[in-house]
């Protein structure tokens, strides 16, 4: 062949092969940028996100960051906002990592079979390893967005979700926390879920920090919903229409934003699953002792008594790596060893009050629409674990107890302070009393703390190996799912055209409209508030297997 024939075949070949590299190229932009609209740009930077095959309907933009990495000297300050330019380009295909946290080896419900799903993403460790988890970072503060494919140009309400974890643990990658189903059937709202700092890193108590700045964590929360208001119509949401929820300590810190910020609420309107800052329990830690004694054993203690600001021992203690410090006080916690640590919400009079009955009864609260859910039997999930008596359970009256000391009574009274607010402030109230095989392994559970998680977002397949789910457990979820939308898309008129489901009215001789969802065979019900309230009024038992 001659010379100059093989070199135009080669030259041939390789313009093809670029060609086709190129349109390789140009078909994933296309899947980018077209008909699925899988990259957005925000005010911090332009992401694209995923589709997954399963869920075809719904874009995933699945880490997205809100604020600087809190690393380093940022280790332990409030969260500082990005200063990216739109143009920068990221890939927001993967889960971002959970914040510092322990993943504690003392046996609870938790980390057995019968709730896989409840906790982080843990890498290649075991959900009871004992160590810092490992798929954790201090670079952690990102957020996550779930949206309907159809949505580019929409104007769709918002869930914006706070994990709970007792201010100890969680984050975005939970699988009973992901919305993907709940969102691919509804196509009618984006969720929103984040990340924000737990334990010492969240809420140090230092004495090296000023006063209002203790409260990190919830501070990372309101930076986050900032960012969501500023960026959500970029995703197809209405940045006016943001309901803040939140579970467990998420729904404490939900409604510690609603007292905080009062007058500039962001959100339309609250959901408050399974907690209120009604009872929540600040730190009282005067001497900042908890965080000086971990210094002590991490090798910052101060000489010779100097250091009486404690700069010096936050500077040293901002060089220890962050699992060493979780590694000490989780396996100090996990050994049972005293003086016991906590790091939790310090009641600063900013961000969360020593008095909340003063506050509410001084109407110092958003004037916005609420739901406030509790389950049926939400302490037998926090009661130590029965290991040695997993057949009858724990002592059940001593759960009833904490059912009413610390569920009931805290949400009817929450109830009462926004219902004396008037017709702004209507409150929806519904009650989680479905058991189900794959959720209730053991009868004595009933309908425990954050069994409604897998029911609200429809991740009750992940139990699928404990026992089938049933259609009786489909109809539930979606049920409660439908009422929950209901108030998103219209808090203060939806529950009643759409459900037929009207607020509750403590001062009602029967204690108002309350929803039921799961019990005695029916998906939902509407029973007198008094029902479950009752027993904080005098009016009659509780009933924590309704």
């Amino acid at each position: 062949m001659p010379r100059s024939v093989s070199y135009a075949l080669t030259l041939f070949a390789i313009l093809s092969l670029l060609a086709l590299a190129t349109d390789s190229v140009l078909a994933r932009e296309a899947n980018c940028s077209g008909s699925d609209h899988l990259t957005v740009q925000t005010s911090t930077g332009t992401y694209t996100g995923l589709i997954d095959p399963k869920f075809p309907k719904t874009r995933q933009f699945r880490a997205i960051p809100f604020a600087k990495p809190p690393v380093l000297s940022r280790r332990w300050l409030p969260p500082q906002k990005l200063s990216s330019p739109p143009s920068e380009y990221h890939y927001a295909t993967r889960f971002p990592p959970s914040c510092p946290q322990f993943v504690t080896a003392v046996t609870s419900l938790w980390n057995q079979n019968l709730t896989k799903g409840n906790l982080i993403y843990n890498g290649h460790q075991n959900d009871s390893s004992g160590l810092v988890g490992e798929a954790t970072s201090e670079d952690c503060l990102y957020l996550a967005i779930w949206t309907p494919t159809a949505a580019p140009n929409a104007t769709l309400p918002v869930l914006f979700f706070m994990t709970g974890g007792g201010f100890e643990i969680g984050g975005v990658d939970i699988p009973w926390q992901l919305p993907t189903s709940w969102v691919e059937r509804s196509q009618s709202h984006i969720v929103v879920t984040i990340n924000y700092r737990l334990s010492i890193f969240g809420f140090p108590n230092a004495r090296g920090l000023a006063d209002g700045d203790q409260n990190i964590g919830i501070l990372d929360q309101r930076v986050a919903l900032e960012w969501v208001r500023d960026n959500i119509a970029a995703f197809g949401g209405d940045p006016n229409r943001i309901t803040h929820w939140g579970q467990s300590a998420g729904s404490i810190a939900a409604d510690f934003h609603a007292y905080a910020f009062y007058q500039d609420p962001i959100a339309q309107a609250y959901f408050l699953q399974s907690g209120s800052a009604l009872i929540s329990s600040p730190s009282e830690d005067l001497m900042h002792s908890n965080f000086s004694f971990v210094a002590r054993h991490v090798g910052c203690e101060a000489p010779c008594g100097g250091d009486e600001d404690g700069t010096a021992e936050l500077d040293c203690m901002r060089r220890v790596p962050f699992a060493q410090i979780v590694n000490f006080i989780g396996q100090y916690g996990d050994q049972g060893s005293t003086p016991a640590l906590s790091f939790g919400v310090i009641a600063d009079d900013r961000i969360v009050f020593h008095d909340y009955k003063g506050r509410s009864e001084a109407g110092q609260i958003a004037r916005v629409p609420f739901i406030i859910s509790t389950a049926a039997n939400e302490f037998s999930s926090l009661v130590p674990y029965p290991v040695n008596n997993l057949t009858a359970g724990p002592y059940q009256p001593a759960v009833t107890a904490r059912d009413i000391a610390l569920g009931v009574c805290p949400t009817l009274n929450a109830t009462v302070y926004r219902n004396r607010m008037g017709e702004g402030v209507p409150v929806f109230r519904f009650q989680h009393a479905g058991t189900f095989p794959n959720l209730n392994y053991f009868k004595w559970l009933g309908a425990y703390h954050a069994s409604d998680l897998p029911m609200v977002f429809g991740t009750y397949g992940l139990l699928d190996g404990i026992a089938n789910t049933t259609s009786f457990e489909v109809e539930v979820s979606q049920s409660m799912q439908d009422h929950i939308l209901a108030f998103v898309k219209d808090p203060f008129n939806g529950p009643q055209k759409t459900m037929g489901w009207e607020p509750l009215v403590a001062s009602d001789p029967h204690g108002g409209d309350l929803i039921r969802f799961g019990a005695d065979g029916k998906v939902s019900q509407h029973v007198d508030g008094v029902d479950v309230d009752g027993a904080c009024l005098g009016l009659g038992e509780y009933n924590p297997f309704p």
